[in-house]
């Protein structure tokens, strides 16, 4: 089997599943790890076996390496992402794509310059639990589709981050944060957006970090805290999503609820990949847990990787593609622009819905 040479750039944490789940795939081969600090690439280089550990510039000049996985922070996306299209090399990236409009368009226009992939997560959608709840769509069990609603609504993350001022910096807030993973699961199972409107606040102008070890430090917000917003999906259905790190007593919302013509469906947590998925039928009382239908109900980072390695090899469309993941980050910037204008935001952008995932991503 031909294999694709995989880089990573960027030795975080979120580095360590991507490891150990490029490796699960007999198709990918991961063949060197680059970070601007060289010693943590090496010891990431060494805790999952990787070959090579080397700085940015080296991996981004290796001629073997055909994609590079860009983990860098989401300021570095756009730069790194560039830079990789500019070295012949296909680029996967972690959500978002880009910070700003402007910077998720110039990456689009190099790899069509450069004539290659460009993917992003995030690929949660390809797991077993959005996968089944597609699944359920399409085969008509609620019916015909008419609305849904999405809740990402937590307390904020400087109760256990250990350096959360970025979260409530220019690029931060809940809608960047989490709001890929809610847009790109109601986008794959309802197709792309229309129109947004939205409303947005700053609750706490100021917050005091109570993780270790910044615990005491002041943060200054500069980002909307609490946003919800209604969004028009070019099917005709009609939907809500609120994000938020405003709620300190929590919440008792579902993730994603689907409201169709027949029945109701809940959608898990977008940021997993598994379960549960629950249906209520028209005139049932109560709902019913449906078993997952798919296989990649773990946390299986790295899959959207290998969707597009398969199609870079064999050719053909991959799922969690440049397309889908601008679609997203200009709704994102959609919310935000809706509530300054006092006005809808007419989405510039569209995609396809991404195909449904019929079998396994056997590699």
């Amino acid at each position: 089997m031909k294999k694709l040479k995989i880089g990573i750039i960027g030795c975080g944490n979120i580095s360590s599943i991507y490891m150990e789940n490029c490796q699960k795939f007999p198709h990918l081969e991961l063949i060197a790890c680059a970070d601007l600090d060289v010693s943590r690439a090496q010891l990431q280089a060494e805790k999952f076996g990787v070959p090579r550990a080397c700085s940015v510039e080296e991996l981004l000049s290796d001629p073997a390496i055909e994609l590079v996985i860009n983990l860098t922070i989401p300021k570095a996306h756009a730069s790194v992402c560039i830079q990789a299209l500019e070295a012949g090399k296909h680029v996967y990236t972690e959500k978002p794509l880009a910070v700003t409009r402007e910077e998720g368009k110039q990456i689009l226009e190099t790899a069509k310059k450069q004539n290659l992939l460009v993917g992003s997560a995030p690929d949660t959608f390809l797991g077993a639990g959005i996968q089944t709840a597609i699944n359920l769509i399409e085969q008509g069990e609620i019916g015909v589709p008419i609305g849904a609603s999405a809740f990402m609504i937590c307390r904020g993350h400087e109760h256990w981050h250990p350096d959360p001022a970025f979260y409530y910096d220019t690029g931060g807030g809940p809608m960047f944060d989490m709001g890929p993973y809610y847009l790109t699961a109601l986008v794959a199972l309802l197709g792309p957006i229309k129109r947004i409107s939205g409303s947005t606040r700053i609750s706490y102008p100021e917050r005091t970090v109570l993780s270790t070890p910044k615990a005491g430090t002041k943060i200054d917000v500069v980002i909307p805290t609490h946003i919800s917003g209604v969004i028009d999906f070019d099917s005709g259905v009609i939907g809500n999503i609120t994000t938020s790190f405003d709620a300190f007593g929590g919440t008792s919302l579902p993730p994603i609820e689907i409201y169709g013509s027949e029945g109701t469906l809940l959608v898990p947590d977008p940021n997993t990949f598994g379960g549960p998925v629950k249906i209520r039928k028209r005139d049932e009382n109560e709902f019913k847990e449906v078993p997952l239908a798919y296989g990649y109900s773990q946390n299986n980072r790295g899959l959207g990787v290998a969707d597009m390695a398969k199609a870079i090899l064999e050719g053909g469309k991959y799922r969690a593609n440049s397309e889908l993941a601008y679609h997203v980050l200009e709704a994102m910037h959609g919310f935000h622009d809706s509530s300054d204008s006092g006005k809808h935001y007419v989405m510039e952008s569209t995609c396809e819905r991404p195909e449904s995932v019929s079998l396994e991503l056997h590699a």
